[in-house]
């Protein structure tokens, strides 16, 4: 695959379930007036089927769970 793009984005803005797809708008922080603090502006949207949205949810917490057990990550016990 000598032609793969790479997408940067700071986290996801919003997720919607709508016409039988998972739709995620990516966001990217964006700088305001001085002093004030950066603003995520939607760039970029992932569509997918929502079994392909499942496993790259499992996928994600395997990710998860793994950077806990290096110590990456710190478990937040107040979550459910």
């Amino acid at each position: 695959m000598a032609d793969k793009k790479e997408i940067f984005a700071d986290g996801i803005g919003q997720i919607h379930f709508a016409g039988g797809m998972v739709r995620l708008d990516l966001v990217t922080l964006q700088p305001t007036e001085e002093g004030k603090a950066p603003e995520p502006e939607s760039h970029t949207r992932i569509i997918m089927p929502p079994q392909g949205f499942l496993s790259t949810f499992n996928s994600m917490q395997q990710l998860i769970n793994k950077l806990i057990e290096a110590g990456v990550l710190k478990k937040n016990e107040n979550q459910q």
